[in-house]
């Protein structure tokens, strides 16, 4: 075994310990907890619920570390499942509350959780499953969670929207929602309730004694039979969990069949292993990487068709253009190569490779390992400005299905030209290469270091050599610990963190989703030439 694979390999077990303790919030007792009142964990329903020997794609597990919220430091998970499965033949996207993380209660990251589901339906064409369990908001923080846009209400205004649409919102009750979380029940255009087990209630009976002196049972006041036989509010009625999963599936078993809106071929194995990125991915996300060998490992028949590839040698080369297939799929790929850094050169390339695409309706593929655009006197009067402006001018406006894949620096106006977050890709995964900050903190420790010695020379009291090493270090730590994957995954500023092996499967799975609802025509605004 390779240095380099060692120790990704390493890395990557520490990313399934990180994984583990995220889903097994509660342990064991947690789940005989469950047992006890005739429940399952969420995962063990949504397993029931797709499609036999399917794979669930969950999303956003490691969401909610590290929150620090009053008197909260982690929720695991972020105390909601959500993902893409199967369920007869058609890609769903399943939100699940967690009872068992502080009894499903939103958070400011759960509601972030929550609606980066939603906007990957949305965007893509998919009908939306809900498992309700919740009790509402964290009442300690409601200024955060209820009254402004992205907030709690705004769950309800996509489902709303969405349903409009076309697309099916079906919500299975599993469990006691209250307040706001009546609403995933109330909204949904079909809503599953289990006797004795599910409630919805505007408010509980708690507070209904306190509001109007009523005193009522939970049961009497919104239980399942009260909103399937008097209110309405329900549509269906079951015995137990097992009952209402075979319900589910039968609502959405004469649902319009999925296609791909574009054309799809044969599916052929790569001719490299997959595993043979471990080997060519250098242990620093600081060295150079060899862009064709990784796409090799991923693309079908390990075929790279690759546009411009002998324009501009050490500069436009920097990023790698041209179409592969993954799985069957065309795709159109702007991988980073090299050291990454983006020239004028390479930004006019992928400014044109991008356009094309975008004509053709082939979806885009941005692999991203690139510390930024290049910068002194000679590449701004090269014009890096307006060519790395229209870069992202391009990847903004461009209409096509677009995923992120982070293999390594992730740094400043790179971001936005590779179309990070902030560019709304329709999918955003990283690996344990990943370090996606505004600068490296080698960088952010010099410029911090130079602005605070001049502070303190001006006060007249200059740093000495160990307050420099001290100042600095914490600088590193602080820009570095903030670009981990972990850091990033746990508030939500990527969708999975992947392992390298299964990048395949998992581009796959995404271009797959995408590429559901038909592609629109290619519109975009000035360029600079």
């Amino acid at each position: 075994m390779t240095e380099n694979k060692t120790f990704w390999k390493a890395e990557e077990k520490k990313l399934e310990e990180r994984q583990q303790e995220a889903i097994l919030s509660g342990g064991q007792t947690a789940i005989d907890k469950l047992a006890k009142r005739g429940k399952r964990p969420v995962r063990d329903l949504i397993a029931d619920l797709i499609d036999p020997n399917t794979q669930f794609f969950e999303l956003s597990v490691l969401a909610g570390f590290g929150m620090g919220y009053p008197g909260v430091e982690d929720v695991h998970c972020a105390g909601i499942v959500t993902g893409i499965g199967k369920i007869h033949g058609n890609w769903t996207m399943i939100m699940a509350s967690d009872s068992r993380v502080k009894a499903g209660t939103y958070f400011p990251i759960t509601l972030k959780k929550h609606m980066r589901a939603q906007a990957i339906a949305e965007k893509c064409g998919l009908n939306c499953v809900y498992i309700a369990d919740s009790g509402g908001v964290f009442l300690p923080m409601q200024a955060d969670v209820f009254p402004d846009d992205q907030h709690f209400g705004s769950i309800f205004y996509n489902m709303a929207r969405m349903s409009a649409m076309g697309l099916r919102q079906v919500t299975l009750s599993t469990g006691g929602n209250t307040a706001g979380g009546a609403y995933i029940v109330f909204m949904a255009c079909e809503s599953i309730m289990i006797d004795k087990q599910s409630f919805s209630f505007l408010g509980g009976p708690p507070l209904v004694k306190m509001a109007t002196g009523e005193e009522i049972s939970a049961e009497n006041l919104g239980g399942a039979r009260v909103h399937t036989e008097i209110s309405g509010g329900a549509d269906h009625i079951c015995k137990d969990q097992t009952q209402a999963i075979t319900r589910l599936r039968q609502l959405l078993s004469l649902t319009k069949s999925q296609k791909t809106h574009v054309h799809t071929y044969e599916t052929k194995e790569p001719k490299v292993s997959p595993e043979s990125i471990y080997d060519v991915m250098p242990i620093s996300p600081h060295k150079v990487i060899d862009g064709r060998k990784i796409l090799e490992a991923i693309a079908d028949e390990s075929e790279f068709i690759e546009h411009k590839q002998n324009f501009a040698p050490g500069r436009g080369s920097n990023i790698l253009t041209g179409r592969l297939r993954i799985k069957g799929l065309p795709i159109g790929v702007v991988c980073s190569n090299a050291a990454g850094i983006i020239f004028h050169e390479a930004a006019k390339k992928v400014t044109e490779w991008v356009i094309r695409c975008s004509y053709e309706k082939i979806p885009l593929l941005f692999i991203q390992s690139s510390p930024g655009y290049m910068i002194g006197s000679d590449s701004e009067h090269a014009g890096i400005g307006k060519y790395g402006a229209d870069m992202v001018r391009a990847v903004s406006c461009a209409q096509v299905p677009r995923i992120q894949l982070v293999i390594g620096p992730d740094n400043g106006a790179a971001n936005y030209g590779m179309c990070g977050r902030g560019y709304r890709p329709n999918f955003l995964f990283s690996t344990m290469r990943a370090r996606t900050g505004v600068m490296s903190g080698r960088s952010a420790g010099g410029v911090l270091l130079s602005i605070e010695e001049a502070k303190r020379k001006a006060m007249g009291s200059p740093m000495t050599t160990e307050e420099i090493n001290e100042f600095q270090q914490k600088m590193i730590d602080k820009y570095d610990g903030e670009a981990h994957p972990f850091f990033c995954a746990s508030r939500l500023l990527n969708d999975r963190v992947i392992k390298f092996c299964d990048i395949r499967d998992w581009l796959a799975m995404a271009f797959e989703v995408s590429l559901i609802k038909p592609i629109g025509d290619a519109t975009f605004g000035n360029f600079r030439f």
